[in-house]
């Protein structure tokens, strides 16, 4: 069931009595605060002393429902807590105490969770329901049960926690989608005009400011080529694919770079069908440029005109007709498709639930195959249910193999009047105001600066951005949190690191994060991480998961080696994917360039399918980078004290320009146990600069001196 406060009051169980909404202490006017009548804690992560017995666990005193409880041990001093995810000011508490309740007990709040403040103390408790008119401010609120009235434990059908409203009116849903979404109709007569104005100003706007987003309303669209620069977008307003054709092309070449398609990033096709007019669309990109959705009546061409250097992409979701093309393609990560033939491949082709994929053969040949996906969920997105705009939630597949489309099993529409379409000149204020109430995020087409972490506190809140929306922190505070809830869905946009040091760009889950989300899990998808490259960047870290069973599906997360800002310690980041929740799953990860760790594992249970992995460029010397009487930090590292993991087709790549004499011990590194295992390694030396002396621990051979020939293991142990 979702979660969707949308800032009135949520309907308590009939046995809990509600505080009404009453007059804050202390205000006066007719702006004066009340206590909302609202549940803050409803569905709020929660926790225990101790519980009786699994059935009787923290989370039921939290969860809406009177008919389930909360039960302590047979001790005094038992206590339950809520996360409410962020520091509230605290107006009320209602308890519903079972038989078992507390005579002597506390109700306490905390901003860490450690140093704990009591806002009423009870000496003289009689059970049953009883509201409790507080007044002060935490994130945390707990009831302590000083003293037992029975023989038992204590015992809480549900907990309330009322906040002050301060007065503001609601924020609204909906509404429009602002000057850089360019809404089309097959009526429209200058639909060609539009995309060629556009790719005029972003053919190479490599690091611009500007963004933009086409949708194309449902119909035919004849005789266009929209041809797609930087920071641009186009996507479909049907339910599937089919619903919207252009007889035409969806063009990506690279003639702005001379033919090279290795800088051709971010920009996305999504949720249409392309009848080509020579019978194959040209689809030349790199890294950020995910191809979803898409049914190619015809084949695809992953190289630029003239073949020139091409280097990582992906596509999900996609119906191929034809033969897809590689040609100059160095890797690629295809996932839950169909294709009518593949020709070729450089170093490392990756499939899992492709139907027509060739067979694996890694050990002379770049192709790696699984026969399905463990694991998958298709990205939101925007449509049109009848007039009105709606967001398609697809649902989970596990074991899936090809595409999910027309069927659309199992998931839910979710009208725009249900998020916060966040528009250039909103603040992060208005964003966490919007998510506080219980809206989701819809992040139109711009450059937002927000001066506080954007907090994604409420469970199934979906954050979806269009045509590379992008986030900067500002001031050293991390982008975006989200809590240890299930079911948030990150999708499309981009996190740029600002010019004083965040901890974190995007950190999912707080440190120590340990709840079962896997019935609900939270998913990341298309969300991009970059430090430097639009100007000086610093994050200690990129993207970190403390959370557990989180899914990854293609995010490339980039320490710049081009562009403006960019030095070793200009653009420093030291770790760019770090892990440290258990179950984790990554299809599709594309990490590159960090001081340290590219990739840090430090859960259990995790694996990865495909990896591409460039080490930073400009490493001064061996001196910088060796640690551990290690040279060089491993592009994934397996802590030492993980017990499983698994991985799939894994490639790292040296470029050090800064001292080609550089030879790193190892591309990967991890314990050696059971439950431990590699599948399909390789490292190669891009032209000579730099070596690896192994491929994995100590096991491989060295890189080839100038010959980008890769060095594999083909399992490991």
């Amino acid at each position: 069931m979702r979660y969707r406060s949308r800032g009135i009051a949520l309907a308590l169980a009939a046995a809990l009595v509600s505080a009404p909404a009453l007059l804050v202490p202390g205000a006066t006017g007719a702006a004066a605060a009340v206590c909302s009548g609202t549940n803050a804690a409803e569905s709020r992560p929660a926790s225990a002393s101790s519980v009786e017995n699994p059935a009787l666990a923290a989370s039921a005193a939290f969860d809406g429902d009177a008919g389930t409880r909360w039960s302590s041990s047979f001790d005094d001093g038992q206590w339950v807590q809520v996360d409410l995810g962020s520091s509230q000011q605290v107006c009320g508490v209602d308890l519903n105490w079972e038989a078992a309740y507390a005579s002597v007990y506390e109700i306490q709040v905390s901003d860490n969770g450690a140093d704990w403040s009591t806002l009423v103390r009870v000496e003289d408790g009689t059970g049953g329901d009883v509201s409790h008119a507080v007044s002060g401010s935490g994130r945390y609120v707990r009831i302590v049960g000083e003293q037992r009235a029975t023989q038992w434990g204590v015992s809480l059908w549900e907990v309330a926690v009322h906040l002050t409203d301060d007065g503001q009116p609601p924020v609204e849903g909906g509404g429009d989608l602002g000057p850089n979404v360019h809404v089309l109709d097959p009526s429209t007569g200058d639909v060609q005009a539009q995309f060629d104005q556009v790719f005029a100003q972003m053919e190479s706007n490599q690091f611009g400011t500007e963004r933009h987003q086409f949708l194309l309303k449902p119909g035919t669209y004849d005789g266009i080529n929209a041809q797609l620069g930087f920071y641009t977008s186009i996507s479909g307003l049907g339910l599937n694919p089919d619903d919207v054709r252009i007889n035409g092309d969806v063009t990506v070449d690279a003639g702005w770079f001379n033919g090279n398609a290795t800088q051709n990033f971010w920009r996305s096709a999504e949720n249409l069908s392309i009848n080509p007019v020579s019978g194959t669309d040209r689809w030349a990109v790199a890294q950020a440029a995910p191809f979803r959705r898409i049914h190619v009546l015809g084949g695809l061409n992953l190289a630029p005109s003239g073949y020139g250097w091409a280097s990582g992409g992906y596509i999900a979701d996609s119906r191929i007709d034809g033969e897809v093309g590689p040609y100059s393609q160095q890797q690629w990560f295809t996932r839950d498709s169909a294709v009518g033939g593949w020709t070729n491949g450089v170093w490392n082709m990756t499939f899992t639930g492709v139907e027509g994929a060739p067979a694996t053969n890694f050990a002379d040949g770049p192709y790696t195959t699984l026969d399905t996906t463990p694991i998958s969920r298709e990205k939101p997105f925007l449509y049109l249910d009848g007039d009105e705009y709606a967001v398609w939630n697809p649902a989970e597949r596990t074991g899936s193999r090809g595409v999910s489309w027309p069927q659309n099993t199992g998931g839910e529409s979710i009208p725009l009047s249900e998020f916060f379409v966040v528009r250039e000149g909103d603040t992060a204020a208005d964003m966490n105001a919007a998510l506080a109430q219980g809206l989701n995020l819809l992040i139109t087409p711009g450059v937002y600066q927000v001066d506080q972490t954007i907090e994604v506190n409420n469970p199934d809140t979906v954050v979806l951005g269009l045509g590379y929306a992008t986030l900067v922190p500002v001031g050293g505070v991390d982008a975006m949190h989200v809590a240890d809830v299930d079911g948030v869905r990150l999708a499309s946009f981009l996190v740029d690191a600002g010019p004083q040091n965040s901890e974190n760009l995007l950190r999912i889950g707080e440190p120590g994060a340990s709840a079962d989300h896997s019935a609900d899990r939270t998913t990341v998808q298309d969300v991009f991480a970059r430090v430097g490259g639009a100007g000086p960047g610093l994050a200690t870290n990129a993207v970190v998961v403390n959370s557990d069973d989180v899914l990854v599906d293609h995010t490339w997360i980039w320490r710049a080696d081009h562009g403006a800002g960019v030095g070793w310690e200009t653009n420093r980041s030291d770790y760019g994917f770090v892990v440290n929740g258990d179950d984790v799953l990554a299809t599709g990860l594309f990490v590159e360039h960090f001081n340290k760790y590219d990739v840090l594992w430090n859960g259990n249970g995790g694996r990865t399918i495909f990896l591409q992995n460039e080490k930073a460029y400009d490493a001064p010397n061996e001196a910088a980078i060796t640690h551990d009487g290690i040279v060089g930090y491993a592009a994934y590292k397996v802590a030492d004290d993980v017990t499983s993991h698994e991985a799939w087709a894994l490639g790292s790549y040296c470029n050090y320009t800064a001292d080609p004499t550089i030879v790193q011990d190892h591309g990967f590194a991890t314990p050696v146990r059971p439950g431990v295992s590699f599948h399909h390694v390789q490292v190669i030396s891009l032209g000579g600069m730099g070596q690896y002396a192994h491929v994995i621990n100590d096991t491989g051979g060295p890189t080839s001196g100038t010959d980008t020939v890769p060095s594999k293991v083909v399992e490991f142990p």
